[in-house]
């Protein structure tokens, strides 16, 4: 039976509860909601954020420049519980007034640094410390590409087919359809891509792999909406080479279950001041 059509209204108007898990956490208005300060640890740097896929970007980046002997990079990883709209604290905006995580705060400049949005995060980092970034400045451009071609793609991944594949209240055949093509093309342009090369920028390992990794690396590992054999996720051998190969990584690892709060809890640390959080934890296996 063919599904009633929906006839826009001149105006839309906001339901507060219209069904799917986000309902309560999503909302038409920018600013806070209530007064409350973020906490701030000793380290450099300090985190707000939560395990998602954006969320790991910056505690991967973070726990490879640990790593690499960058012991200015240490930090503070405090959890943002987002289902409980702790993103709309004052606090919270006063740091993102987009309201959204990871937000970052570096305390080494004279006058305390804000930083927001992912992409945003790993460039500062990248560019503070100069590292994971290409050696030869020809690679740059290049570099920067693919991060802004994450950046731009990824809503695609989450918030077009995550959303209508796994989380909306009914399933639409159209939608789903839609944002499974244009996902299905992604995965193909990172598959050619890895034919060609190691990783994004060749042989040299950057933030362009950091920032695509948990979104696309997590689907085709089967990480992401329960849709790996819905995607034939196992087609695109090149992209799960790479996937399979950055997880490898002990910081990739670790920075995978920063602010981690699903699964079990030897998979998770739900807040990290340092190195011993991870004592007792395990990452999660393929």
């Amino acid at each position: 039976m063919k599904p009633k059509e929906y006839i826009p209204p001149k105006i839309w108007k906001w339901e507060t509860d219209h069904g799917g898990p986000f309902s309560k956490t999503n909302r038409p208005t920018a600013g806070s909601l209530f007064e409350a300060e973020l906490p701030i640890g000793k380290h450099p740097l300090q985190l707000y954020s939560k395990g998602t896929p954006n969320g790991i970007k910056v505690t991967v980046l973070l726990e490879e420049l640990l790593a690499a002997g960058h012991s200015d990079a240490e930090y503070d990883a405090w959890s943002i519980d987002i289902n409980n709209q702790e993103q709309f604290s004052s606090g919270f905006v006063d740091v993102n007034p987009n309201s959204k995580i990871p937000a970052l705060v570096d305390y080494t400049t004279s006058k305390p640094t804000r930083i927001f949005e992912s992409g945003a995060i790993l460039l500062y980092l990248a560019e503070k410390h100069n590292a994971f970034m290409p050696a030869d400045p020809s690679g740059r451009p290049e570099m920067l590409s693919w991060l802004m071609w994450q950046m731009g793609s990824a809503p695609y991944l989450g918030g077009g087919f995550g959303h209508f594949y796994n989380y909306a209240p009914v399933k639409i055949e159209y939608a789903i359809d839609r944002f499974t093509m244009e996902v299905k093309r992604q995965l193909d342009v990172l598959d050619k891509k890895f034919a060609r090369s190691e990783f994004i920028c060749g042989h040299e390992y950057t933030i362009a792999d950091i920032a695509i990794w948990p979104w696309y690396g997590g689907t085709v590992l089967g990480w992401q909406y329960g849709a790996k054999h819905f995607l034939e996720c196992e087609s695109y051998q090149n992209l799960t080479r790479w996937a399979k190969q950055l997880y490898e990584r002990e910081p990739v690892k670790r920075g995978r279950m920063v602010n981690r709060s699903r699964g079990p809890e030897k998979y998770t640390v739900h807040e990290r001041h340092s190195a011993n959080d991870f004592e007792g934890k395990t990452p999660e296996p393929i």
